[in-house]
């Protein structure tokens, strides 16, 4: 049985000890929270500590994350429902505006959580942003299945 990994990309528009970014930090504490409580989240690695790939260098102060999912349609679920959701109608409170040259996140299929790390996910970013959405790293608005097959999430 394969899981679901998926690397977020964003930038605050204030430093991270900033007061405007605390609203962003609370949030996704309640965010992560809720990730662990839904049973579905397997895995959250901690970017302390991480060198910063190129795609994160630029405007504002990055925040990265990477976390391994059940499945993807529980990782759909949980990005368009509750606190998540609430986030990310909120993101413009606390993110610089996406450049249209990004996408915040890129999702792949793994066979095990060990497999993970963030060099492998820095590659299917830059994999993604050069070849869009592939078998290989892909987004929820084109997604495959674990045989490389095309779906749509709902």
């Amino acid at each position: 049985m394969a899981f679901i990994s998926i690397y977020t990309i964003g930038r605050l528009r204030n430093p991270y000890d900033h007061p405007a970014s605390l609203g962003f930090y609370d949030m996704g504490y309640k965010v992560m929270r809720q990730a662990y409580a839904s049973g579905h989240l397997i895995e959250e690695f901690s970017s302390e500590g991480v060198a910063l790939p190129e795609e994160a260098k630029g405007n504002g102060y990055p925040v990265l994350t990477l976390t391994v999912w059940k499945n993807l349609q529980t990782l759909y679920r949980f990005t368009y429902a509750g606190k998540h959701s609430q986030a990310l109608r909120n993101r413009n409170n606390w993110m610089e505006n996406d450049d249209g040259k990004h996408s915040s996140y890129v999702i792949w299929w793994t066979e095990t959580v060990k497999d993970v790390s963030w060099e492998e996910a820095f590659r299917r970013y830059d994999y993604y942003l050069e070849h869009e959405a592939t078998p290989y790293a892909f987004d929820l608005r084109q997604a495959f299945d674990e045989s490389g097959n095309m779906i749509r999430i709902k």
